[in-house]
Parts: structure tokens; sequence; C-alpha cells
């Protein structure tokens, strides 16, 4: 159970977080390509079963709150896990999907859509632990 723990602790800091300013999404061009770096921060965990857990977190840039998320993990592994993120930002929810190997040190996944400004996005999320509470991301999209 400790080591679950500790993946589960390990992946609330690497889902979403990068230090760095937000860039909002435009409305502009449904073609152009947008970064978004933040600092997420874990504030809780659920333990759904003995597999998966859930964990709610705040996204921060330059010291202000820029939005919030929510990410399903399932452990498909040793030190693997798959999650679902969704995370709601200025514009809308954007969603995506993210992955580790290295029991969450680093992740790495896709943007697979969302809502207003982010619907039919596309694009990359890769992610790295910080703290056991912190995690630095990037999500370029388009």
């Amino acid at each position: 159970m400790k080591v679950r723990r500790s993946i589960m602790a390990a992946a609330a800091v690497a889902v979403l977080g990068t230090t760095g300013g937000l860039v909002i999404p435009a409305v502009a061009s449904a073609h152009a390509s947008h970064t978004l770096k933040f600092i997420d921060v874990t504030n809780n965990m659920v333990t759904f079963t003995r597999t998966t857990f859930g964990l709610q977190e705040t996204d921060t840039s330059a010291g202000k709150t820029i939005g919030f998320d929510d990410v399903f993990f399932t452990i498909t592994g040793k030190n693997s896990l798959r999650g679902n993120v969704a995370l709601d930002i200025k514009g809308g929810l954007l969603y995506g999907i993210v992955t580790t190997t290295n029991g969450g040190k680093t992740f790495s996944g896709k943007v697979t859509g969302g809502t207003g400004a982010f619907q039919g996005a596309t694009g990359t999320i890769t992610a790295k632990a910080i703290t056991s509470t912190k995690t630095a991301v990037t999500i370029i999209y388009s």
C-alpha cells in the first residue's frame, strides 16, 4: 500500500504544471498553436479502488490561480499510471490523457478535446514532478 500511495503522490505532483506564465487560449486562428505552462498543486486525493484514484488540483501561474483540474488515475503496473485529465481554465474545459512509466516523476500524453475555446483541440501534454504535491506542466495545443 505504501508503494501505491507513493505512486499516487508522485502522480499528483506530475500530472499538470510547469513554471512560467500562462498563455490564455486565443480565439483567433483555429489552427494556431498555443502553449499553457503552469504549476499544478494537489489539494486532495481519493482512493476509489486498489488500482484507481482521483486528484483535485489548483493550477497556478506567476503566483495566481488560473484554473483547476481533476484527474482520474488507473495504476497499470509497478511504476506506471494512466490518467484522464479535465482542466478548467479561462475559455472552457481542456481534456487529455497522460501516462507515466517512472512512478510519476514525469508524464506525457495528448490533448483529446474540450469545450468552448478548446472544442476539437489536439496537442501534447508533458509534466515533471517538482515536489510530492507540485508538478510543472506544459500543454501545447491547436
